[in-house]
């Protein structure tokens, strides 16, 4: 692919000014200022201008100043939305409530998270026993006034001594690891820095991690992160001093991870080249010869280990098996011929296992709803988890000689509940239930299943109010993902109220391209084939108005990450079938994606512009590029955050700018720019303050007035 560019001085810029007819208010929206440049560059004979490039360099001050002129005109039109404040009051109001997670022991002790409602970070306790009184073990709230800095534990030492965790600033995925002990709560003196997507594998007296090189100043959220590599840190030694145990120097652009078996006999190294496939190696730590043996070759498959007996490694694989079964792998023996099938491939998608006391713990989806069975080592099943209802379970994790394990269970009407399982008795009892402030009983769920442009069937929750009437006529926000065997299940959303509470309709679509029906599924919507996933999304908005669920004009539409590129894809595509979209921090540029921070990785998903055929087929819907001169497109506020160094912010940024150029239309096209924020809100706060503007502005929009 060859390259033409050159600059001129900016002399084309935007100025759209529009009348807003809504709630009786027709006030004057004038929209910043946005410089071009002439790029162009040339893919494979065909130019594409690149006016808004200039907005790729976060660092630069004139980025700076639009993003503060950006956010002026958005706050502004939030502002003087009536019933702006009486949203956040709400949310306020029914956020409030304590939330945990399940407990996860190490040794005598089990750690748990609690948040008491409006508390920015989870809270992490610890108790000596499930009767004794828990206690602070850490508080992520005491490690910046504005509460943005993240922590989590992960990993605990095999004596269970010490534990790791995680800490990352403003929303960033830079970690920073640090070790604490379990039984004094006292912080050691180790650091570990310019980490991301790693764990502590605890082994001996240290971990091994995965770590990158520290980045260029200036650089550190916008660079492209090469070379990932597996260390191994001593306890009490500086990071200058860790053990490089495993680099690729010919391959940049790959993941690397290390995982040990409980106990400590081998050390397990997976390495891909994105988000979907990847190569399995194994090492014996007790054995003689410090060398990697593959496992797995080749990035066509997924393939994980769940655990290890003596030699042999019980491995979860899609290899021959698109829906995953279960394989024993003796170490001694690795070649293919040798391995046995422990539980076989199903009709339904395995999407999780565990072995905990001796028992195989194997969750599957039938239909986006969990099941779980147990089996014994040798594969034999012994009996199905009674769940409450139809929804998500998960958890199911612990040791081998654990006589109970805890898992979590939720559904969209059903607040999480933990329960805790005894292994011996195979019953499940109620540990901790969630008191929310909402009575989730006035509302229902159903699952429908509908046709894709292809007749693809696929399936959609509808949640409303009991009782409601299918007039045309009631507010919806119909929410996807669709990438990266991602699997969107039933859970229960406190934000959603705001919606259900105001005669509205929320309407999740398992769309090809997750994992909801195994890699065929998966497989259905990535690459060549991603036009499907926008195919389901767009029926499913047809079925929504078609159904009188609601109508295109009390419609909105809304993804994040690779959902955020849905949203602006089908906004693009079928700008008339909707009044709002709300694309989150999306993947907007499809032909330079690769080219920031870890972008490379969503090669093996999406294609690359660097090859022709890839090129064709990106260009074809990529959210920037298809954006029409003198279309009327939905009200649309694109969320983005200056941290996010996952989807740049640039990807929103040049979206917008060309948004704003080329509409026509009396709809608002708004960015709205977090600080100190990243792939997400980074505080409980910073998340209803977004959650505020995002309803605020869809029932403004829609025309309705809310309760």
């Amino acid at each position: 692919m060859r390259h033409r560019r050159w600059m001129i001085p900016a002399s084309a810029f935007i100025v759209a000014t529009l009348l807003l007819s809504c709630a009786g208010k027709e006030p004057s929206l004038t929209y910043p200022v946005t410089d071009k440049v002439g790029v162009v560059d040339d893919y494979f004979g065909t130019k594409v201008a690149d006016p808004y490039r200039w907005l790729e360099d976060d660092k630069d001050p004139k980025v700076a100043k639009w993003v503060e002129s950006q956010n002026k005109v958005t706050f502004d039109y939030l502002s003087r939305i009536p019933y702006r404040e009486k949203v956040r009051q709400r949310l306020l109001e029914i956020y409030n409530y304590p939330r945990y997670t399940a407990p996860q022991r190490a040794g005598q002790h089990y750690f748990f998270t609690r948040n008491d409602g409006l508390q920015n970070q989870s809270v992490i306790y610890v108790q000596k026993g499930l009767e004794a009184e828990p206690r602070v073990f850490f508080d992520p709230n005491q490690l910046s006034p504005d509460g943005t800095t993240r922590a989590g534990l992960i990993g605990f030492s095999n004596d269970d001594r010490y534990v790791a965790y995680s800490r990352s600033e403003g929303g960033s995925d830079w970690q920073e690891i640090r070790v604490m002990e379990i039984e004094t709560g006292k912080e050691v003196e180790d650091r570990i820095q310019w980490v991301k997507f790693t764990r502590a594998a605890w082994h001996g007296r240290g971990f091994f991690y995965s770590g990158f090189d520290k980045p260029a100043e200036g650089k550190e959220l916008t660079a492209t992160n090469e070379y990932q590599k597996i260390f191994y840190h001593t306890l009490g030694a500086p990071q200058s001093q860790d053990t490089l145990v495993y680099e690729d120097r010919e391959h940049p652009l790959r993941y690397h991870s290390a995982e040990v078996t409980e106990d400590e006999k081998f050390l397990l190294l997976t390495v891909s080249e994105g988000t979907h496939g990847n190569e399995l190696y194994f090492r014996d730590l007790k054995g003689r010869r410090p060398v990697f043996i593959p496992l797995v070759q080749g990035f066509e498959h997924n393939t994980e280990v769940i655990a290890n007996i003596q030699d042999n490694l019980l491995v979860l694989t899609d290899i021959d098996a698109p829906n995953k079964r279960i394989m024993q792998v003796d170490t001694r023996k690795p070649a293919r011929e040798n391995r046995q099938t422990i539980v076989p491939e199903k009709a339904e998608a395995i999407s999780g296992a565990t072995m905990v006391g001796g028992k195989l713990f194997v969750s599957y989806l039938k239909d986006a709803s969990t099941r779980v069975y147990r089996y014994d080592v040798s594969g034999k099943l012994e009996k199905e988890i009674e769940l409450p209802a139809l929804g998500r379970a998960f958890g199911f994790d612990g040791k081998k000689d654990d006589k109970m394990l805890f898992y979590t269970f939720t559904s969209f009407t059903y607040p999480p509940a933990i329960y805790r399982y005894d292994i011996a008795s195979g019953r499940s009892e109620l540990f901790r239930k969630t008191e929310v402030r909402v009575n989730p009983k006035d509302y229902e769920t159903s699952q429908v299943f509908y046709a894709s442009k292809d007749g693809t069937k696929v399936p959609m929750f509808i949640v409303h109010k009991k009782g409601l009437v299918r007039n045309g006529r009631n507010p919806a926000y119909l929410y996807a993902y669709g990438g990266f065997n991602s699997s969107q299940t039933p859970a229960f959303n406190v934000s959603i109220m705001i919606l259900l509470e105001n005669g509205g309709v929320y309407a999740l679509a398992n769309l090809r391209g997750g994992s909801e029906y195994g890699e065929q599924w998966h497989q259905a919507g990535m690459l060549l084939k991603k036009q499907n996933v926008f195919d389901d999304f767009i029926a499913a908005a047809e079925y929504l108005i078609r159904e009188k669920y609601t109508a295109g004009d009390r419609l909105a539409i809304a993804g994040a990450s690779n959902g955020g590129l849905l949203v602006g894809a089908c906004m693009t595509q079928r700008p008339d079938l909707y009044k709002v979209a709300f694309p989150a921090v999306g993947v907007m540029d499809m032909l330079r994606f690769h080219k920031f921070t870890v972008g490379w990785g969503w090669v093996v998903e999406y294609g690359s512009s660097d090859t022709e055929e890839n090129f064709r087929n990106l260009y074809s819907y990529s959210p920037l590029h298809n954006i029409k001169e003198g279309v009327s497109y939905p009200a649309t506020m694109v969320t983005t955050a200056d941290h996010d160094d996952r989807v740049v912010p640039a990807h929103s940024f040049k979206f917008i700018a060309t948004l704003q150029e080329k509409h026509r239309g009396s709809n608002p096209v708004l960015t709205r720019i977090d600080t100190k924020s990243g792939h997400g809100a980074s505080s409980t706060m910073k998340s209803i303050e977004q959650l505020t503007d995002t309803w605020a502005f869809m029932f403004y929009n829609m025309g309705v007035d809310i309760r």
